[in-house]
């Protein structure tokens, strides 16, 4: 292509980037004016429900080259920045900057909020319910390791709502400063991603070296840097915040390793018509309880997706997904049924049928 030619397509290119610019402005004084609405009417300022629907209704319309996962990239970052224009937004997640919780709530809230590294789930619960956070991020599961008990537990203990869900795929790497894996004399990492790894580690006899379990992978990049013959097991993103050499990616044993987490805050969604519903079942030490539980469900129709059962302070509970909302005739009775047994703990956006 000629300089000429070039020159006119990205001339075409700046049009376009101003008309952009243009109508993101336009859009950013719309939110301004529903921002003061909701405030009057005191409505909830982050709408799940209301950004699928945007994001599923542009997907219909796409003509283009763009892709799904593309426009709910483009638009997730622009919903993120509108609602800033709204109410500056605190966001608590946990663990370190760069820790898959943290890439887990930039996915909803953007670069432009303000977060609050927490360095356990308890905190991060804490500081949504005595809100000096807006919104808090936490893992409830992952597809390799199973229910997060502290999760578990203080969903039971605290009197918030889990408002949406997130997945994220977990890919992990191999980086450090030495040149050769035979160099390599321990390895620093989260005990989870360790167990995560365990086929690599064999094939590459690093499963003979010393393992070293730190709190965070991101943590384990920052020991790997500094230290002469290390290595961290951590994310691309915590390599690349140490400016950590990878030497091996996705490492991990599972191809489909997943991790499910929950943005927890103190409102409830109103129905999308594609929601999810969680609880916990605290149910009667008694001959059939839970089957005459379960068979409620059958009976009305509605659909588990989950069922664990775990312990919180020495008694046996029940955390169970299943599809719909708690405003929902159906599950409403169930609600009235067994209104000594469940505490709800959130109807949202559904994301994915299990992990």
């Amino acid at each position: 292509m000629s300089e000429e030619g070039l020159k006119e397509l990205r001339n075409k290119l700046d049009s376009i980037d101003n008309e952009l610019l243009k109508l993101l402005n336009e859009r950013m004084e719309l939110v301004h004016q529903v921002g003061v609405l909701k405030a009057q009417s005191g409505g909830a300022i982050y709408r799940p429900d209301r950004e699928k629907a945007i994001i599923d209704r542009l997907d219909s319309l796409n003509k283009g080259k763009l892709n799904r996962k593309a426009i709910e990239a483009l638009f997730l970052e622009i919903f993120a920045v509108s609602r800033t224009f709204e109410l500056p937004e605190n966001v608590a997640y946990l663990g370190p900057e760069g820790s898959f919780t943290h890439q887990a709530a930039e996915t909803r809230f953007g670069a432009m909020s303000s977060y609050i590294s927490i360095g356990s789930i308890k905190g991060v619960f804490r500081e949504v319910s005595t809100k000096k956070a807006r919104f808090g991020v936490i893992p409830i599961e992952n597809s390799s390791n199973g229910i997060v008990s502290d999760t578990i537990s203080c969903l039971s203990n605290y009197n918030l709502k889990i408002i949406a869900e997130v997945i994220l795929d977990i890919h992990h790497t191999l980086a450090t400063t030495c040149d050769k894996v035979s160099d390599i004399k321990r390895i620093y990492s989260k005990d989870i991603a360790f167990d995560q790894c365990h086929n690599f580690l064999e094939n590459f006899g690093l499963d003979e070296v010393e393992h070293i379990p730190v709190e965070s992978t991101t943590k384990a990049a920052k020991f790997a840097l500094n230290e002469p013959n290390s290595a961290a097991i951590c994310s691309h993103v915590g390599a690349k915040m140490y400016n950590l050499p990878i030497l091996f990616e996705n490492i991990e044993d599972k191809d489909n390793n997943k991790t499910r987490f929950f943005i927890i805050s103190d409102f409830e969604n109103a129905s999308s018509g594609n929601d999810k519903t969680s609880i916990l079942a605290k149910l009667p030490n008694t001959p059939g309880a839970l089957v005459d539980f379960l068979t409620s469900f059958n009976k009305a129709g509605i659909n588990l997706t989950k069922i664990k059962s775990h312990i919180v302070e020495g008694i046996s509970i029940f955390f169970i997904d299943f599809d719909g909302h708690k405003d929902d005739e159906n599950v409403k009775k169930i609600f009235e049924k067994h209104k000594n047994s469940i505490k709800f703990l959130g109807s949202y956006v559904k994301e994915i049928d299990d992990i």
